[in-house]
C-alpha cells in the first residue's frame, strides 16, 4: 500500500508540475507565448521582459506554489498513508522534473528555479528562505538572475547538508534529490552560463 500512494502522489506532483503558469499567464492576459522571444524560457524571469510585472510576479507564485502545495500536503498528512521523507523527496523531484518536462506542454519546460524554491519551502521554510535570500543577494549585486540562480542552486543541497539533523530533519533520499535538482538548474542554464563567459547575458529588468 505505501509503494502504491507513493506512486500515486509522485504521479500527482509531476502532473501539478507540468503546469506552465508562464503559458498559462501570459494568455490569460493576451500575453505573447514566453516561449517566443527574450531567453524562450517559460518562466518568471523571461515573463518579465514582456514589461508585465504583474504577469511576472504571478508566474513566479503559481511556479513556487505547484512545487510547495504537493511537498507541504506530504510533510502535512503523509504519514496518515505511510508516507515518509523518501516519499517526499520523490514527490518533490517529481514536482520539478513536470516543470521542466511538462506532459501538457510537450515537455518543452522551463528551467525550474521558482518551482525548486518552492520545493525547498515545503521541506522547511528556513531551508527555503535561506536559498532565496542567496538568490536575492546575487541578483541584487550583480543584476543576473541566471547567475543567481546558479549560486543557488549549488547552495541548496549544501544548506540541507549542513542543517541536517540539527535545524531540520535528515534523509539521505532528500539529499539526493536536491543534489539531483541542483545538477538539473545548472544543466538547464547551460546556454546562460555560455552567454554569462561572453558577457552577453541579458540583465534582470531588460525587455525583450
Amino acid at each position: 500500500m505505501e509503494f502504491l500512494n507513493t506512486a500515486l502522489v509522485t504521479l500527482a506532483a509531476y502532473l501539478i508540475g507540468s503546469l506552465s503558469f508562464a503559458v498559462i499567464v501570459s494568455r490569460v492576459m493576451g500575453l505573447d507565448d514566453p516561449r517566443t522571444y527574450g531567453s524562450n524560457n517559460p518562466g518568471a524571469t523571461n515573463v518579465l521582459r514582456s514589461g508585465n510585472k504583474k504577469a511576472a510576479v504571478l508566474t513566479l507564485l503559481f511556479d513556487a506554489l505547484k512545487g510547495y502545495v504537493p511537498v507541504l500536503l506530504v510533510r502535512l498528512y503523509g504519514a496518515d498513508f505511510g508516507l515518509g521523507w523518501g516519499s517526499l523527496a520523490l514527490v518533490g523531484l517529481a514536482a520539478f522534473l513536470g516543470h521542466l518536462f511538462p506532459v501538457f506542454f510537450k515537455f518543452e519546460g522551463g528551467k525550474g528555479v521558482a518551482t525548486a524554491l518552492g520545493v525547498l519551502l515545503g521541506v522547511d521554510a528556513l531551508l527555503g528562505g535561506a536559498t532565496a535570500l542567496t538568490w536575492l543577494l546575487i541578483a541584487f549585486f550583480f543584476r543576473y538572475s541566471s547567475l543567481a540562480a546558479l549560486v543557488a542552486a549549488v547552495f541548496a543541497p549544501i544548506y540541507y547538508a549542513m542543517g541536517g539533523a540539527v535545524v531540520w530533519p535528515w534523509h539521505a533520499g532528500m539529499g539526493w534529490a536536491l543534489m539531483a535538482m541542483s545538477a538539473l538548474l545548472v544543466w538547464r542554464h547551460k546556454l546562460n552560463i555560455t552567454r554569462l563567459l561572453a558577457g552577453q547575458e541579458s540583465k534582470l529588468g531588460a525587455k525583450k
